[in-house]
């Protein structure tokens, strides 16, 4: 390995021609085709697709398929072991290596304990394993085995062409490979999942130069690109790379992840994912090179892994479901920004969001990925489908924010809003948002599950008796009883019955509801740690952002609420109170164009689009007289001659609105003649005071008390324009 030629850097070109620390791109790259566990860049046809679309993770992104090419450019003209890669497999001393300008030897004894070594393919071209496969070249070798590129003759004298890849050992010397073989041969064979290759066949084949019997697995031949091939092949004017796109990113992830849940499921673990294992061919990913996979509890068999993916406790306590899902998390993070160090410096955690501008914009990315990667592998994702459950959620979230489209999906956690939130002019009420978020769904295994469907009473003091006489006092009715007490008004009791309650130190649902009771108590600045802590378990939630969103705004951090309310508003616009809070937080920052345009995006068809456009007509005019203008005026009074509301608030708005217009007029400049009009008057001192006269006299009408009927009336009489009778 040659030093990095970057000024400052400590690095070292490793043997795809990139720095293992700062990424730099060397003069030149040599395609050792070690991208990829079954070739790297081995890129031929196949047996024909599982499934044909376009669009990767769950079809919300579009990406173009990886092209297929004539297999015999796969084929390495001259198959070797790059000498920086040449260690002994019993003491890992150095072998094979050249000095004084003479290349090293593929073949021969480890100086430091005799034992042999061996880095050139087995099998030569034209030989034919097994009487079956006939080999056609050296397509790559990984940590394993070399990859050789085969013909299954059986099916190709059938009229079809088959092409099968054979992997055979490195080194047969080395035990723990030959254990790695021997376990796959236990299991592999049963693999059977479209994202993961098939294994079809082992082969044995005499060595014709040693007599020695070497054993092969075939396995599927994948075509396509490895993803690291994929995230090294675009490089900036600095010769770094450019890292993929989030989108593509994050629906790599949510195509893998149920190939690892799928090994997951049938005892098995992974162990060593990382960009060179997985293939894009095509419109497919495989997860390919099983050869470091091994049983749940498996202590015995060697373990693999990469530094820089691996997680930090395999050495200690051995590989488990969350050992592999925090590979996924580094693998992710990998593609997705220039992560400098990844194997060295930061080979257990992840940069400060600071130095990483995509993890300081896109906040539920980093929050998945630190969850993904928590170095207790307890708090991480409990199975693949958690983990690709928010990832999904953030997909949705990063596509919504790039494009203004909503793209809103059914959660698996929580109901939607009970109701909208901070829809009046009255102040943000702790109390109101903690009784309008959505509900955690309830655990359909819970033993009282049966008793709480059957409790429907709307009554929150009946509520109370009646969960308190539950005939089992399960998890889930402690939950239902923190919120009925909090719905009668006794934040006080919903908090002793929570502290009551059994749950795991890290189930989130606790943190959700002492978060409610915060919120419900006056104390946001708790609400807010408590819903941040939800917000970091399931990244992939918009009700646990809004209920963050909500907490900073009551706690008086705005701008932290805007951010929040908005990438709610963008990826679901059922979450209304989303809207109505970012447009408060747009208004308080005196964006009031900002905050109607939030407003306006309330659909025709919710519940709350008149209290919406009632909220825009109130941020037209809820200014300083100077900072109005005649557009804003007749926006208002279109806004609200189109709402057709009842007559009562009909006519306190347009009291509203024609004093506004006074106060405006009587600003220095704003004396101008104008066209403008105001629910059918001109804005002209003579004509508001006349809409205004007649409002109040309106008003007065509607008024059933005397005294305040009468009160109406005199400022009815108070602000008519002079008259000649």
């Amino acid at each position: 390995m040659s030093p990095c030629r970057r000024a400052g850097c400590t690095g070292t070109y490793a043997a795809d021609g990139y720095c293992d620390e700062c990424g730099h791109k060397a003069a030149a790259i040599t395609d050792s085709g070690t991208g990829a566990g079954l070739g790297g860049p081995s890129i031929g046809r196949t047996s024909g697709r599982t499934r044909g679309r376009g669009g990767l993770g769950a079809d919300l992104v579009e990406l173009a398929p990886v092209p297929l090419r004539d297999p015999a450019t796969a084929i390495l003209p001259d198959p070797q072991v790059p000498e920086a890669q040449r260690f002994c497999a019993r003491c890992g001393a150095p072998v094979g290596r050249g000095r004084d300008g003479r290349p090293g030897r593929a073949e021969g004894f480890c100086s430091n304990d005799r034992v042999p070594y061996s880095f050139v393919p087995r099998l030569r071209p034209g030989e034919v394993v097994d009487g079956r496969y006939q080999i056609l070249g050296a397509l790559a070798h990984g940590g394993l085995g070399w990859i050789h590129l085969a013909r299954d003759r059986k099916v190709s004298e059938a009229g079809a062409d088959r092409w099968v890849v054979l992997k055979g050992l490195i080194d047969t010397g080395d035990p723990d490979a030959v254990a790695a073989a021997v376990a796959e041969r236990r299991f592999l064979v049963t693999v059977d999942h479209p994202n993961i290759v098939k294994i079809y066949d082992f082969a044995q084949h005499a060595d014709p130069a040693t007599g020695d019997t070497t054993g092969y697995i075939v396995m599927e031949y994948v075509g396509g690109q490895s993803l690291k091939q994929l995230a090294l092949a675009g490089a900036g004017p600095d010769g770094r790379r450019v890292p993929l796109p989030l989108p593509q990113v994050l629906a790599y992830g949510l195509e893998v992840l149920p190939a690892l849940g799928y090994l997951h499921e049938r005892g098995l673990l992974y162990c060593d994912f990382k960009p060179d294992n997985v293939i894009h061919a095509e419109e497919q990913l495989k997860l390919i090179d099983l050869g470091a996979v091994r049983a749940i509890g498996d202590d015995v068999s060697a373990l693999y892994g990469t530094p820089g993916y691996q997680a930090p406790e395999l050495a200690a306590v051995g590989a488990s479901v969350a050992s592999d899902l925090y590979t996924v998390g580094r693998t992710l993070a990998v593609l997705s920004f220039e992560f400098d160090g990844f194997s060295t410096r930061y080979a257990d955690r992840l940069p400060d969001p600071a130095a990483v501008p995509l993890l300081t914009r896109e906040e539920s990315y980093h929050r998945f990925l630190r969850r993904a990667t928590d170095p207790e592998p307890h708090r991480r994702f409990a199975s693949a489908a958690d983990m690709a459950e928010q990832l999904l959620g953030v997909l949705r979230e990063v596509l919504a924010a790039a494009d203004g489209t909503p793209r809103p999906g059914g959660s698996a956690r929580f109901t939607g809003e009970r109701d909208a939130f901070g829809t009046t002019a009255d102040p943000l009420d702790g109390a109101a948002v903690a009784a309008a978020l959505p509900v955690p769904l309830g655990d359909p295994a819970d033993p009282a599950a049966g008793f709480l469907a059957a409790l429907t009473t709307a009554d929150p003091q009946a509520a109370v008796a009646a969960l308190g006489a539950a005939p089992v006092r399960s998890v889930e009715v402690r939950l239902q009883l923190v919120r009925a007490l909090l719905a009668a008004g006794d934040p006080a009791a919903a908090l002793r019955q929570l502290q009551g309650t059994a749950l795991d130190g890290d189930d989130w649902r606790h943190d959700w509801h002492a978060g409610l009771i915060a919120l419900a108590g006056g104390r946001p600045a708790e609400a807010r740690a408590h819903f941040d802590a939800v917000s970091d378990a399931l990244p992939g939630e918009p009700a646990a952002r809004l209920a963050l969103a909500a907490a900073c705004e009551l706690a008086g951090d705005a701008p932290a609420a805007g951010r929040r309310y908005e990438r709610v508003w963008r990826v679901d616009h059922a979450f209304v109170s989303a809207a109505f809070g970012l447009a408060r937080v747009r208004l308080g920052a005196a964006d009031r164009a900002g905050a109607v345009r939030a407003l306006d995006e309330v659909p025709a068809t919710s519940s709350r689009h008149v209290a919406a456009q009632i909220a825009a007509v109130h941020a037209l005019l809820d200014t300083e007289p100077g900072a109005l203008s005649e557009a804003a005026f007749v926006d208002a009074s279109a806004r609200l001659e189109r709402l057709q509301l009842d007559a009562r608030r009909q006519a306190l708005l347009a009291v509203e609105m024609f004093s506004g217009a006074l106060r405006w007029l009587g600003q220095a400049g704003a004396l101008v003649p104008s066209a403008g009009r105001v629910l059918g008057h001109g804005l002209t001192e003579r004509e508001l005071r006349i809409g205004l006269e007649r409002t109040y006299r309106a008003l007065a009408v509607l008024e059933p008390r005397k005294a305040a009927r009468h009160a109406l009336v005199d400022r009815a009489n108070t602000v008519r324009p002079w008259t000649l009778w």
